[in-house]
């Protein structure tokens, strides 16, 4: 699937009675409590001694993509665009690949 098709048919089940302004605060919130879903996961395996459920993990990951989607829309922009803009900022930050110097030195 494309990005932006995903983009497309989320927005499918998007709540169209929201303002663009509303869209954007729910988006914000929405991705605050979906992140915090995926961190709990994570916390629960690491330091509970939980199994780690994958499944559950790919559909909390799943919401937070539609929360991006939501949010891309209310601005009126495409994932895709986003992503690309994320690629090209990480390219110049670190051009051969990641590593500790150039984080720890970063120019921006």
């Amino acid at each position: 699937m494309e990005i932006n098709e995903y983009q497309r048919l989320a927005m499918k089940t998007n709540n169209n009675q929201l303002s663009l302004e509303m869209m954007l605060v729910n988006s914000a919130l929405g991705l605050a409590g979906e992140t915090g879903e995926v961190v709990d996961l994570i916390k629960k395996h690491y330091f509970h001694g939980h199994q780690l459920d994958k499944q559950l993990l790919i559909k909390e990951l799943g919401d937070v993509c539609w929360y991006v989607a939501q949010c891309c829309q209310a601005i009126d922009i495409d994932m895709e665009t986003v992503m690309k803009q994320n690629i090209d900022k990480l390219t110049k930050r670190y051009p051969d690949g990641f590593n500790s110097s150039d984080s720890i030195n970063r120019k921006d």
